[in-house]
């Protein structure tokens, strides 16, 4: 990570919100209150900032996704370029109730909008009764605002990084009942318990959010760098198995040259002497007169 706390500093992440709109809970980030504005502590910040993109570093590098969720109007244009530069899901119009919790159901109505998708991009959808065609494409468009950024979500996110959980408090309630770790910036109007790893500091303003943003972006990319360097190593290593084969040979089922019998022999292991077993007296065969 490549932020300092003075970047913090002149970024404006220290300034939190109003005295008398605070919630207690953001105490242990509070360095002070000043002219009625309460004043975070960089230096936790920091801490907490190295702390969530280590663990979302590691996270990407071993095949998990990260959810992005910034609904607000400072923060859609920064979470959508930062998802989409990346490759990551995300949700910058409004989150939709039962989007991690009721999943299956929301999986049943991406299928659907990718159905009409196709259709559209194939003519189908054009030959269809004009009513009817109406009829779809509104209900298109009311998807693409949904489900935009998600439609390629085919199943739970490993985790989840937002902008402002007092804004985004149905996503985090989500996240945490189905257990998915949560991620965020969380001012001191907000209660930082609700994240698995929260990161104090203003998310009102651009400039705080774009600092924060970049340091989450440039985690996830090098733990895409590794995940892909270890599937190309993973890969190798399977053709290199798959080329080399087995070289064992079993001499018993090879026909071997009478010039070359006495020194294969002595290259086989030695067979394991076979056990006699004990006979009995009624195996034994019984002597008659007849035979002395």
């Amino acid at each position: 990570m490549n932020v300092t706390p003075k970047d913090l500093l002149d970024a404006g992440v220290h300034l939190g919100h109003q005295t008398k709109r605070w919630n207690p809970r953001s105490k242990p980030y509070v360095f002070d209150h000043r002219q009625g504005i309460t004043i975070i502590d960089l230096e936790k910040t920091h801490a907490a900032l190295a702390k969530a993109t280590a663990f979302l570093e590691q996270l990407v590098a071993g095949g998990g996704d990260v959810l992005f969720v910034g609904t607000k109007r400072q923060a859609q244009e920064m979470i959508k370029e930062a998802a989409t530069a990346t490759g990551m899901p995300y949700v910058t119009t409004r989150w939709m109730g039962g989007t991690l919790t009721n999943f299956e159901t929301i999986k049943k109505s991406l299928a659907k909008f990718k159905k009409y998708q196709a259709m559209d991009a194939s003519g189908e959808l054009a030959k269809l009764p004009s009513k009817e065609e109406s009829a779809i494409r509104r209900e298109m468009a009311r998807m693409s605002r949904n489900f935009d950024g998600i439609a390629g979500l085919t199943g739970l996110p490993a985790a989840m990084f937002v902008i402002d959980t007092s804004y985004e408090d149905i996503a985090v309630a989500e996240a945490k009942r189905v257990g998915i770790p949560s991620i965020g910036l969380v001012d001191t109007n907000s209660d930082p318990t609700q994240l698995t790893y929260p990161i104090p500091g203003n998310d009102d303003a651009a400039k705080s959010i774009r600092i924060i943003v970049d340091a989450i972006v440039e985690a996830i990319t090098q733990g895409l760098a590794h995940r892909e360097t270890r599937r190309n190593a993973h890969a190798e290593a399977k053709a290199a198995a798959a080329s080399t084969g087995s070289t064992e040979v079993d001499l018993d089922k090879v026909a071997i040259p009478a010039n070359l019998k006495d020194v294969v022999e002595e290259d086989k292991p030695a067979a394991a002497p076979r056990k006699r077993t004990a006979r009995t007296a009624a195996k034994k065969s019984a002597v008659t007169t007849d035979e002395v």
